[in-house]
């Protein structure tokens, strides 16, 4: 029989009482458009970029899977082989038999695709910023952090969880980071974090005098380069490789965009990231990924660094994308990457706008309102894979801009 369990009415009244605000906040939330739905999708391995949703397939406009890798089958078929061999599961966290030789050989190759001494595979791009920095910064006694304002959430928490000095400086501005920087003796420890393509903007970072500033105070420079992975350098190694300017302290990136699977890592001196892997506790009491992600991730690997035909294919697309939203005379920034943020303020009419396309139209483009971005500012973050077609783009733009003008 199967066993019930009841909860004592005194704890039902307890937790009622406790949990009354946070109702009250979601009913705010909701009132201010801003509560977050989730939809519920099947990604189509056998159609890239669309997905399942209602019982019938839906065009995608705004996901991470920038190559569409997702859904190559070259990837699946190693995941599966892979998964065959060596199971669902890792068995555990790297230090308790979790380490697999599939482990060891793409932190070795991820390590020399950025020209690092050492690498180190997290089981998210958050968890390897997050845990990086709290696990670095807490080790080196009066390390002063300088963190661009548009930083990404996980650089944040992870600077915030040390309790160290910190100084936000204005997004991009190497100015005011020398300004400030200039405040401290050249021998106080001092980190620079920034990312290379911003999430929400598109924009990219002036590395170049990043990492002047960095050698002029004598600073580290800790880059994410997330969202430039795949996309950006000869071999999709990042912006800093597009730049061929090697010069930052570590680099942060992830298999879960470009690369088609899960996952992050960090690259750097090798008694930083093995300093990491010893202490880090997210990194050591947490289950790694199992063989077959990993196995999956090298395949990846392989086809992004093989040839700039997926990296042409996206810009040619963008390109076409961003002249059909002028020729439509919507507004769009244009921070000369991948990604493309089409304006629709106001966090009620984004959502509407939103709901109406994948409704009527079959088409999903995620609405980002606050706290992801400033109120006022609300978007759609268009991104557009390889495959898209001129027509599918034509189509993609008329539709947006006749939702936008009924509003």
């Amino acid at each position: 029989m199967e066993a019930v369990f009841e909860t004592p009415l005194k704890t039902l009244d307890v937790a009622t009482a406790l949990f009354a605000p946070l109702q009250k906040k979601l009913d705010e939330l909701r009132e201010n458009g801003l509560y977050r739905t989730f939809y519920e999708f099947s990604h189509i391995s056998e159609h890239p970029g669309h997905t399942a949703h209602g019982g019938r397939v839906v065009q995608v406009w705004s996901g991470n899977d920038y190559f569409g890798l997702g859904q190559h089958p070259d990837l699946i078929k190693a995941q599966i082989e892979s998964t065959q061999l060596h199971g669902t599961s890792s068995g555990g966290s790297r230090n308790i038999g979790g380490t697999s030789v599939s482990h060891a050989e793409l932190e070795k190759r991820i390590a020399a695709w950025h020209g690092k001494d050492r690498a180190l595979v997290f089981s998210s791009g958050y968890a390897a910023n997050f845990e990086t920095l709290s696990t670095l910064i807490a080790a080196i006694p009066d390390m002063v952090v300088f963190s661009d304002r548009n930083n990404h959430r996980s650089l944040i928490e992870g600077i915030a969880r040390t309790g160290c000095t910190k100084h936000v400086f204005p997004h991009n501005d190497h100015e005011a980071l020398d300004r400030m920087l200039a405040g401290y003796e050249r021998e106080r420890p001092k980190l620079i974090v920034f990312e290379s393509v911003y999430s929400m903007d598109g924009d990219v970072a002036p590395l170049g005098a990043f990492f002047d500033l960095a050698e002029k105070h004598g600073a580290l420079t800790f880059l994410d380069e997330t969202h430039a992975i795949g996309l950006m350098g000869p071999t999709g190694a990042g912006l800093a490789e597009e730049l061929n300017d090697h010069r930052a302290t570590f680099v942060q990136g992830v298999f879960s965009k470009a690369l088609g699977t899960l996952g992050g890592y960090v690259a750097g001196p090798d008694s930083a990231i093995d300093y990491v892997r010893s202490h880090a506790p997210g990194f050591i009491f947490s289950s790694t990924m199992p063989q077959a992600v990993l196995d999956a991730t090298l395949t990846g690997l392989d086809i992004v660094q093989r040839g700039d035909d997926l990296r042409r294919g996206v810009m040619d697309n963008v390109i076409r994308l961003k002249n059909a939203l002028r020729k439509a005379g919507l507004r769009f920034l244009d921070g000369g990457t991948h990604i493309v943020p089409v304006i629709v303020p106001g966090g009620e009419r984004v959502h509407r706008v939103s709901r109406r396309l994948l409704d009527e139209f079959g088409i999903y483009v995620a609405p980002v309102t606050y706290p992801s971005v400033p109120k006022g500012t609300e978007r759609f973050r268009v991104t557009i894979a390889p495959f898209r077609t001129p027509e599918q783009i034509e189509a993609f733009v008329s539709t947006l801009q006749l939702c936008l003008e009924q509003e």
